[in-house]
Protein backbone atom coordinates (compact mmCIF):
# COMPACT_ATOMS: atom_id res chain seq x y z
CA UNK A 1 0.00 0.00 0.00
CA UNK A 2 2.87 2.48 0.97
CA UNK A 3 4.67 1.61 -2.13
CA UNK A 4 1.26 2.53 -4.59
CA UNK A 5 0.72 5.40 -2.47
CA UNK A 6 4.45 6.64 -3.71
CA UNK A 7 3.86 5.69 -7.24
CA UNK A 8 0.43 7.68 -7.04
CA UNK A 9 1.91 10.10 -6.35
CA UNK A 10 4.53 10.74 -8.49
CA UNK A 11 1.86 10.46 -11.69
CA UNK A 12 -0.13 13.34 -9.55
CA UNK A 13 3.02 16.13 -9.64
CA UNK A 14 5.29 15.34 -12.91
CA UNK A 15 8.44 17.03 -12.78
CA UNK A 16 8.36 20.32 -14.24
CA UNK A 17 9.75 20.23 -18.04
CA UNK A 18 13.11 22.33 -18.42
CA UNK A 19 11.38 24.71 -20.23
CA UNK A 20 8.92 25.92 -17.58
CA UNK A 21 12.30 26.61 -15.16
CA UNK A 22 13.58 29.62 -14.87
CA UNK A 23 17.50 29.33 -17.08
CA UNK A 24 20.17 29.26 -14.56
CA UNK A 25 23.46 30.78 -15.92
CA UNK A 26 26.81 28.78 -14.42
CA UNK A 27 30.04 30.78 -15.00
CA UNK A 28 32.38 28.08 -14.78
CA UNK A 29 35.83 29.91 -14.04
CA UNK A 30 38.86 28.57 -13.70
CA UNK A 31 42.72 29.52 -13.14
CA UNK A 32 44.84 26.55 -12.54
CA UNK A 33 42.61 24.21 -11.66
CA UNK A 34 44.18 21.03 -13.57
CA UNK A 35 43.99 19.35 -10.56
CA UNK A 36 40.01 19.51 -9.26
CA UNK A 37 38.55 20.56 -12.58
CA UNK A 38 37.19 17.19 -13.55
CA UNK A 39 35.34 16.84 -9.86
CA UNK A 40 33.98 20.66 -10.10
CA UNK A 41 32.83 19.76 -13.93
CA UNK A 42 31.65 16.25 -13.15
CA UNK A 43 29.38 18.01 -9.79
CA UNK A 44 27.84 20.15 -12.94
CA UNK A 45 26.90 17.21 -14.50
CA UNK A 46 25.33 15.81 -11.28
CA UNK A 47 22.66 18.46 -10.85
CA UNK A 48 18.94 17.74 -11.01
CA UNK A 49 18.29 21.32 -12.19
CA UNK A 50 17.46 20.70 -15.68
CA UNK A 51 17.41 24.19 -17.38
CA UNK A 52 21.24 25.38 -17.64
CA UNK A 53 23.72 27.48 -19.21
CA UNK A 54 27.22 26.26 -18.91
CA UNK A 55 30.05 28.94 -19.52
CA UNK A 56 33.25 27.47 -18.93
CA UNK A 57 36.03 30.10 -19.03
CA UNK A 58 40.01 29.66 -18.84
CA UNK A 59 41.52 32.39 -17.82
CA UNK A 60 45.00 31.84 -19.10
CA UNK A 61 46.19 28.73 -17.31
CA UNK A 62 49.42 27.64 -17.48
CA UNK A 63 48.76 23.87 -16.01
CA UNK A 64 46.86 21.98 -18.62
CA UNK A 65 43.37 23.02 -17.39
CA UNK A 66 42.74 24.27 -20.68
CA UNK A 67 42.81 20.71 -22.38
CA UNK A 68 40.72 19.25 -19.75
CA UNK A 69 37.69 22.11 -20.55
CA UNK A 70 38.29 21.38 -24.51
CA UNK A 71 37.91 17.72 -23.75
CA UNK A 72 33.99 18.62 -21.28
CA UNK A 73 32.93 20.75 -23.84
CA UNK A 74 33.90 18.95 -26.98
CA UNK A 75 31.68 15.97 -24.83
CA UNK A 76 28.66 18.30 -24.01
CA UNK A 77 28.21 20.38 -27.04
CA UNK A 78 25.59 22.93 -25.37
CA UNK A 79 28.23 23.97 -23.00
CA UNK A 80 30.28 27.39 -24.28
CA UNK A 81 33.74 27.34 -23.78
CA UNK A 82 35.85 30.75 -23.38
CA UNK A 83 39.62 30.57 -23.79
CA UNK A 84 41.54 33.67 -22.42
CA UNK A 85 44.44 34.68 -24.32
CA UNK A 86 45.78 37.01 -20.86
CA UNK A 87 44.45 36.55 -17.71
CA UNK A 88 42.58 39.26 -16.98
CA UNK A 89 41.59 38.41 -12.97
CA UNK A 90 38.23 36.95 -11.32
CA UNK A 91 36.24 39.91 -11.99
CA UNK A 92 37.13 40.85 -15.72
CA UNK A 93 36.87 37.59 -16.52
CA UNK A 94 33.51 36.98 -14.94
CA UNK A 95 31.94 40.34 -16.20
CA UNK A 96 33.08 39.01 -20.05
CA UNK A 97 31.03 35.77 -19.59
CA UNK A 98 28.04 37.55 -17.46
CA UNK A 99 27.20 40.04 -20.81
CA UNK A 100 27.26 36.65 -22.99
CA UNK A 101 24.52 34.89 -20.68
CA UNK A 102 20.89 34.71 -20.51
CA UNK A 103 20.14 33.10 -16.88
CA UNK A 104 17.46 34.88 -14.78
CA UNK A 105 20.08 33.38 -12.17
CA UNK A 106 23.75 33.28 -12.20
CA UNK A 107 26.15 31.05 -10.23
CA UNK A 108 29.23 32.32 -10.13
CA UNK A 109 31.38 28.96 -9.58
CA UNK A 110 34.76 28.50 -9.22
CA UNK A 111 36.09 25.43 -10.80
CA UNK A 112 38.58 24.17 -7.86
CA UNK A 113 34.96 24.26 -5.48
CA UNK A 114 32.55 21.26 -6.17
CA UNK A 115 28.60 21.50 -6.03
CA UNK A 116 26.33 19.08 -4.35
CA UNK A 117 23.18 17.50 -6.75
CA UNK A 118 20.65 19.43 -5.39
CA UNK A 119 22.13 22.77 -4.85
CA UNK A 120 20.80 24.61 -7.86
CA UNK A 121 17.29 23.48 -7.50
CA UNK A 122 17.17 23.96 -4.09
CA UNK A 123 17.98 27.33 -4.46
CA UNK A 124 16.02 28.17 -7.52
CA UNK A 125 12.86 26.36 -5.40
CA UNK A 126 14.06 28.99 -2.53
CA UNK A 127 13.98 32.27 -4.91
CA UNK A 128 10.28 31.09 -6.14
CA UNK A 129 9.37 31.19 -2.83
CA UNK A 130 10.67 34.59 -2.00
CA UNK A 131 9.39 38.32 -3.05
CA UNK A 132 11.16 39.89 -6.01
CA UNK A 133 13.90 42.34 -4.16
CA UNK A 134 15.56 39.54 -2.61
CA UNK A 135 18.58 39.16 -4.75
CA UNK A 136 20.74 36.95 -3.25
CA UNK A 137 20.11 33.33 -1.45
CA UNK A 138 23.21 31.81 0.12
CA UNK A 139 23.57 28.78 2.28
CA UNK A 140 26.34 26.98 4.95
CA UNK A 141 29.29 24.76 2.51
CA UNK A 142 31.34 22.21 3.61
CA UNK A 143 34.84 23.26 3.62
CA UNK A 144 37.50 20.51 2.08
CA UNK A 145 41.02 20.14 1.90
CA UNK A 146 43.10 19.29 -1.54
CA UNK A 147 42.47 15.78 -1.10
CA UNK A 148 38.50 16.82 -0.87
CA UNK A 149 38.64 15.44 2.83
CA UNK A 150 35.96 17.51 4.99
CA UNK A 151 37.26 19.83 7.09
CA UNK A 152 34.36 21.48 8.99
CA UNK A 153 31.37 23.79 7.79
CA UNK A 154 31.37 27.30 6.80
CA UNK A 155 29.49 28.11 10.41
CA UNK A 156 29.34 26.59 13.49
CA UNK A 157 26.84 24.00 13.70
CA UNK A 158 25.27 21.32 16.47
CA UNK A 159 22.44 19.34 16.85
CA UNK A 160 20.50 22.78 17.63
CA UNK A 161 21.28 24.25 14.48
CA UNK A 162 23.66 27.24 13.65
CA UNK A 163 25.61 29.63 16.25
CA UNK A 164 24.71 32.18 15.68
CA UNK A 165 22.34 31.94 12.82
CA UNK A 166 23.44 34.38 9.69
CA UNK A 167 21.71 37.59 9.40
CA UNK A 168 19.13 37.72 6.75
CA UNK A 169 16.95 39.80 4.59
CA UNK A 170 18.37 43.31 4.61
CA UNK A 171 22.21 42.66 5.24
CA UNK A 172 23.91 46.06 4.79
CA UNK A 173 25.29 46.83 8.33
CA UNK A 174 25.88 43.24 8.60
CA UNK A 175 28.51 42.96 5.74
CA UNK A 176 29.79 45.44 5.98
CA UNK A 177 31.12 44.87 9.88
CA UNK A 178 32.24 41.45 9.26
CA UNK A 179 32.46 38.34 7.23
CA UNK A 180 29.97 35.93 7.12
CA UNK A 181 28.41 35.20 3.41
CA UNK A 182 29.90 31.61 2.15
CA UNK A 183 30.69 33.58 -1.45
CA UNK A 184 31.12 30.06 -3.31
CA UNK A 185 27.45 29.18 -2.56
CA UNK A 186 25.81 32.15 -4.00
CA UNK A 187 22.76 32.23 -6.36
CA UNK A 188 22.90 35.74 -7.67
CA UNK A 189 19.15 37.46 -9.51
CA UNK A 190 20.57 38.60 -13.00
CA UNK A 191 18.60 41.98 -12.52
CA UNK A 192 20.72 42.65 -9.23
CA UNK A 193 24.52 41.79 -11.29
CA UNK A 194 22.90 44.04 -14.28
CA UNK A 195 22.25 46.66 -11.71
CA UNK A 196 25.73 46.84 -10.51
CA UNK A 197 27.41 46.65 -13.75
CA UNK A 198 28.58 43.38 -12.67
CA UNK A 199 31.63 43.12 -10.74
CA UNK A 200 34.05 46.04 -10.34
CA UNK A 201 36.81 45.19 -11.97
CA UNK A 202 39.43 47.80 -10.89
CA UNK A 203 39.74 45.32 -7.75
CA UNK A 204 41.36 42.46 -7.08
CA UNK A 205 38.71 40.40 -5.54
CA UNK A 206 34.84 40.88 -5.72
CA UNK A 207 32.38 39.24 -2.94
CA UNK A 208 33.28 42.30 -0.40
CA UNK A 209 31.98 45.27 -3.03
CA UNK A 210 29.27 42.72 -4.99
CA UNK A 211 27.79 42.37 -0.89
CA UNK A 212 28.08 46.16 -0.46
CA UNK A 213 26.57 47.08 -3.45
CA UNK A 214 23.74 44.78 -3.68
CA UNK A 215 22.90 44.97 0.22
CA UNK A 216 22.06 48.43 -0.13
CA UNK A 217 19.37 47.70 -2.84
CA UNK A 218 18.52 44.11 -2.23
CA UNK A 219 18.16 41.81 0.09
CA UNK A 220 19.73 38.60 0.87
CA UNK A 221 18.37 34.71 2.68
CA UNK A 222 20.29 32.98 4.31
CA UNK A 223 18.71 28.85 3.28
CA UNK A 224 19.88 26.27 6.02
CA UNK A 225 21.47 23.96 3.74
CA UNK A 226 24.87 22.38 2.73
CA UNK A 227 24.79 22.83 -0.87
CA UNK A 228 28.52 23.80 -1.97
CA UNK A 229 32.28 22.11 -1.06
CA UNK A 230 34.48 24.79 -0.67
CA UNK A 231 38.08 23.82 -1.09
CA UNK A 232 40.62 25.02 0.92
CA UNK A 233 44.46 25.35 -0.52
CA UNK A 234 47.43 27.33 0.18
CA UNK A 235 46.75 28.99 -4.07
CA UNK A 236 43.03 29.90 -3.18
CA UNK A 237 42.24 33.93 -2.50
CA UNK A 238 41.18 33.36 0.55
CA UNK A 239 43.97 32.01 2.34
CA UNK A 240 46.29 35.24 0.77
CA UNK A 241 46.21 37.59 3.93
CA UNK A 242 47.96 40.96 3.92
CA UNK A 243 51.16 40.58 2.69
CA UNK A 244 53.13 43.82 1.95
CA UNK A 245 52.19 45.48 -1.72
CA UNK A 246 49.61 42.87 -1.98
CA UNK A 247 46.64 44.35 -4.01
CA UNK A 248 44.01 42.26 -1.70
CA UNK A 249 44.65 45.30 1.09
CA UNK A 250 44.06 47.91 -1.74
CA UNK A 251 41.05 46.71 -2.75
CA UNK A 252 39.72 46.22 0.67
CA UNK A 253 40.51 50.09 1.32
CA UNK A 254 38.61 51.02 -1.84
CA UNK A 255 35.41 49.20 -1.06
CA UNK A 256 35.13 50.31 2.37
CA UNK A 257 35.36 54.14 0.57
CA UNK A 258 32.47 52.93 -1.34
CA UNK A 259 30.80 51.77 1.65
CA UNK A 260 30.73 54.89 3.14
CA UNK A 261 29.27 57.03 0.66
CA UNK A 262 26.24 54.42 0.42
CA UNK A 263 26.07 54.84 4.60
CA UNK A 264 23.14 56.26 5.56
CA UNK A 265 22.59 56.28 9.47
CA UNK A 266 24.69 56.54 12.50
CA UNK A 267 24.48 52.56 13.32
CA UNK A 268 25.44 52.09 9.59
CA UNK A 269 29.20 54.15 9.76
CA UNK A 270 29.37 52.10 12.81
CA UNK A 271 28.83 48.86 11.44
CA UNK A 272 31.56 50.24 9.15
CA UNK A 273 34.30 51.33 11.48
CA UNK A 274 34.11 47.83 13.37
CA UNK A 275 35.64 46.15 9.96
CA UNK A 276 37.93 49.93 9.29
CA UNK A 277 38.95 49.10 13.21
CA UNK A 278 39.98 45.16 12.33
CA UNK A 279 41.66 46.24 9.50
CA UNK A 280 43.85 48.90 10.57
CA UNK A 281 45.20 46.36 13.29
CA UNK A 282 46.30 43.86 10.54
CA UNK A 283 47.35 46.35 8.19
CA UNK A 284 49.93 47.86 10.86
CA UNK A 285 50.43 44.09 11.57
CA UNK A 286 51.67 43.16 8.18
CA UNK A 287 53.46 46.22 8.15
CA UNK A 288 51.37 48.33 5.38
CA UNK A 289 51.83 51.42 7.13
CA UNK A 290 50.25 53.59 3.80
CA UNK A 291 47.23 51.59 3.83
CA UNK A 292 47.07 52.11 7.88
CA UNK A 293 47.09 55.41 7.08
CA UNK A 294 44.00 55.12 4.59
CA UNK A 295 42.02 53.16 6.86
CA UNK A 296 42.25 55.53 9.82
CA UNK A 297 41.41 58.20 7.36
CA UNK A 298 38.18 56.75 6.76
CA UNK A 299 37.42 55.99 10.41
CA UNK A 300 37.89 59.65 10.70
CA UNK A 301 35.46 60.23 8.19
CA UNK A 302 33.16 57.96 9.69
CA UNK A 303 33.26 59.81 13.17
CA UNK A 304 34.19 57.12 14.50
CA UNK A 305 38.05 57.39 15.43
CA UNK A 306 39.27 56.28 18.86
CA UNK A 307 41.82 56.43 20.82
CA UNK A 308 43.56 53.20 20.26
CA UNK A 309 43.02 53.76 16.13
CA UNK A 310 44.67 57.17 16.43
CA UNK A 311 47.87 55.29 18.53
CA UNK A 312 48.26 52.70 15.78
CA UNK A 313 47.80 55.39 12.81
CA UNK A 314 51.03 57.52 14.70
CA UNK A 315 52.87 54.38 14.80
CA UNK A 316 52.21 53.45 11.05
CA UNK A 317 53.81 57.19 10.57
CA UNK A 318 56.36 56.85 12.22
CA UNK A 319 57.16 53.61 10.74
CA UNK A 320 56.65 55.25 7.32
CA UNK A 321 59.53 58.08 8.21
Amino acid sequence: MQASGLDTSAHQHPRPAPETLPLVTIVALCYNHAPFLAEALDSILAQTYPNLEVLLVDDASTDGSADILREYAARHPGWQLRLLPANQGNCRAFNQAFRESSGEFVLDFATDDVLLPQRIAEQVACFQRLEPDYGVVFTDAELIDETSRFVRHHYRRDAAGLHPRPATGWVFADVLSRYFISTPTMLMRRATLAQLGGYDETLAYEDFDFWVRAARHWRFYFLDQVTTRKRLHPSSMSRRGYRPQDPFLASTIRVCEKALALCRTPPERQALAVRLRWELRQAVRWGNFTEARALYQLLRHAQAARPLDWLLNHYAQLRQG
